[in-house]
């Protein structure tokens, strides 16, 4: 082994010192750098694993790495096959089946990015919402909320404690002003429904439940550094159906998810037609071939 990995060192070294193309195309082909009993490795094959800004030093490493790499996993790869039954060995059904999975879907995804219609309109939207509703249940509570995330040192704490439960529209404009100011962290969009659970990671020592939210409108939280000042504009509890607005961009992909089915099963569908006419394809009586 010794003798091999200093064979290794000195093919890489020969490497580096004639750049990153390493040897001339048709030397490379037959200038083999690396051997596991019947298998080699050739130099034409590391051409592209070297960064063309890679220092003489960095090359040397790389190709170092890779040679080793190749040379364990032929090894085990040997080994492998000397060992393991004939039937654990032929991929060859496995591999055409992959083979076709994969030019099928390149296909499919190639027709989809052509033709697929992927526009929405909130009447859509709405339409699904209201024919499926009994599928859009929560999982966990969501709130519209004002969250601000303030440092106790920071200047004006108190015209925050006054204003952050206001619903006087100027009061809420001064809060959203020192906001921007002085908060580490805060949520002010009151139409925007967000996971309870965001706002409870928020705050270490939260003592902050779903019974809390049906009992509070409002709330301050503190830890050792910062206050938490909590307005809850709405709430819905797990198991509530949810809001069609939180639920806009999900429905949406359903849709979209409908018309790609809905494309695919046609395409199939016209494809087999056509072939049909043409003649393009057979399908044998079973009978008649077993007489």
């Amino acid at each position: 082994m010794l003798k091999l990995t200093q064979h290794i060192v000195i093919a890489s070294i020969v490497l580096v010192i004639t750049s990153c193309n390493f040897l001339k195309k048709e030397e490379a082909d037959k200038s083999a750098i690396a051997r596991v009993n019947d298998t080699y490795l050739y130099a034409s094959e590391l051409e592209e694993i070297v960064p063309n800004d890679a220092s003489p030093e960095d090359s040397l490493l790389i190709v170092n790495n890779f040679i080793q790499k190749w040379v364990k996993e032929q090894l085990v790869l040997d080994k492998a096959e000397l060992n393991l039954k004939p039937e654990h060995r032929d991929f060859e059904k496995q591999l055409e089946d992959y083979r076709k999975t994969l030019i099928i879907y390149s296909y499919e995804n190639q027709l989809i990015n052509e033709i697929l219609d992927t526009n929405v309109s909130i009447d859509e939207i709405a339409a699904f919402y209201t024919e499926n509703n009994e599928i859009f249940i929560l999982k966990n509570d969501i709130v519209k909320v004002r969250f601000l995330k303030v440092n106790k040192n920071a200047p004006n704490i108190k015209k925050i404690t006054k204003f952050y439960k206001s619903s006087k529209p100027e009061e809420v404009e001064k809060l959203k002003e020192l906001a921007h100011q002085y908060a580490e962290k805060f949520h002010l969009d009151e139409e925007e429904w967000v996971l309870f659970d965001e706002i409870k990671k928020e705050i270490s020592n939260a003592t902050l439940t779903s019974d809390f939210l049906r009992n509070n409108k409002s709330t301050v939280q503190e830890d050792s550094l910062s206050m938490y000042f909590i307005h809850f504009i709405d709430y819905k509890l797990e198991k509530d159906v949810s809001p069609l607005s939180f639920e806009k961009e999900n429905i949406k992909n359903m849709i979209i998810n409908k018309r790609k089915i809905k494309l695919l099963t046609q395409l199939k569908n016209d494809l087999y037609e056509q072939a049909s006419i043409n003649k393009d394809f057979e399908i044998y009586d079973k009978k008649n071939t077993e007489k």
